[in-house]
């Protein structure tokens, strides 16, 4: 039987078979830390839940637009407005089954066969494969830890040619947890006007930001930007709803009726019980929110320290999202039991069978030489499995 070519081109995403097989690992009964998924360990705020319960009794559980209810898509609009200082009207926002839906819808609706799409290395593990799913082509762009893993001005004019049609942006950032400035946004956008490409912002992680730093939507720059940017966002790390699955994308109204077309044909209108729960999230202000995110900085600050006591791996400083990038390189060549650790995937495989500790090898993200490891889980978790990662560290020979 001939399947699909580009389908099997398609890579499994890493973050999520490491969470599986910790989970495997788990319900064998084997003591396993994990610091691989990318969701907060906290449950969703009581008001939320209520919604979604009052949804369920008052009948709203029926097909929706397929582009989500307009109540939705209204708060979104005002959301958008005081957030970001943005002005969209609801037929420029759709919601969606998750982000992700909305990054697959974006790439499907703007490219054609051979369009080439910037990405910042190290990436989010789904960009390059949601690209190639659209026919499109990922052109990798690394970023170096001396520049805070931020695009280069000068390594992206190397990069685009007559092809380019869009750039990727994931400001605060997965993996690095890094955050682009109002001034760095700037020259992105200039450069993008200048080639005339569209920018896509993924600004899934917006409000988990820390160290006074500022999030900044790059939509917001100037009338140019605004033109070509579409934003991604959605519920699921702010109000810890990543099993809601709603996403939301918002920008030039063509692309975004384009993007309803599209999902209107592959899944149809997002799950209207969780559309109603996302209305009461973004209506109402939480403190389950406030206090997540004073959990996660207290959790962080633990994590560097840590992490940096501990001899032949270094991490960077994040200043948003959940994630510590940290780099391994000085351990490749060493010896765990006989097993060399030559590159990502080595180490975290041995610390897994070693010293039960699951984390995401960095070349998922386009760069071997460091891991993931997320602090969206609780304390407890994150002593015992940094103190099994210096055992396993002292270990290697």
């Amino acid at each position: 039987m001939i399947l699909s070519r580009k389908a099997k081109k398609i890579e499994a995403s890493i973050t999520l078979a490491i969470t599986a097989k910790a989970k495997q690992m788990k319900s064998e009964g084997i003591d396993v830390i994990g610091f691989g998924a990318g969701e907060p360990d906290f449950n969703t705020p009581e008001y939320i839940q209520n919604a979604a319960i009052n949804a369920i009794k008052n009948g709203y559980t029926k097909y929706t637009a397929a582009s989500g209810i307009e109540e939705l898509r209204e708060e979104i609009a005002e959301k958008l407005k005081k957030d970001n200082n943005l002005n969209y009207s609801t037929d420029q926002i759709i919601v969606s089954t998750g982000a992700k839906q909305c990054l697959s819808n974006t790439f499907s609706s703007v490219l054609n066969p051979g369009d080439e799409v910037i990405v910042p290395v190290p990436y989010w593990v789904s960009y390059p494969e949601l690209i190639k799913l659209a026919d499109g082509v990922p052109v990798f762009v690394k970023t170096k830890k001396e520049d805070g893993f931020k695009y280069n001005i000068e390594e992206l004019e190397k990069a685009v040619t007559d092809k380019t049609k869009l750039i990727v942006i994931n400001s605060p950032n997965n993996p690095t947890g890094t955050v682009y400035t109002k001034k760095e946004l700037k020259n992105i956008a200039d450069f993008a006007k200048k080639n005339d490409i569209l920018i896509l912002s993924d600004e899934i992680y917006e409000k988990l930001i820390y160290d006074n730093n500022v999030h900044v939507s790059i939509a917001s720059l100037s009338d140019d930007a605004y033109e070509r940017t579409i934003i991604i966002n959605g519920m699921s790390k702010t109000y810890a709803m990543t099993g809601w699955r709603i996403g939301y994308a918002a920008g030039n109204k063509d692309i975004i009726k384009l993007m309803s077309n599209i999902q209107s044909h592959t899944t149809s209108n997002p799950n209207s019980i969780a559309q109603y729960a996302s209305l009461a999230a973004l209506r109402y202000d939480s403190p389950e929110v406030k206090y997540m995110i004073h959990e996660f900085s207290s959790r962080r600050d633990y994590m560097l320290k840590r992490v940096e006591d501990i001899k032949n791996i270094s991490a960077f400083r994040p200043q948003g999202a959940f994630y510590v990038f940290v780099d391994i390189s000085k351990t490749f060549g060493k010896k765990a039991h006989g097993m060399e650790i030559k590159d990502s995937i080595s180490f975290s495989q041995q610390l897994l069978e070693k010293q039960r500790v699951a984390v995401v090898p960095g070349i998922g993200f386009g760069m071997d030489d460091y891991i993931r490891l997320s602090y969206a889980t609780s304390m407890e978790n994150i002593k015992e499995g940094l103190n099994r990662i210096e055992d396993f560290i002292k270990s290697l020979k």
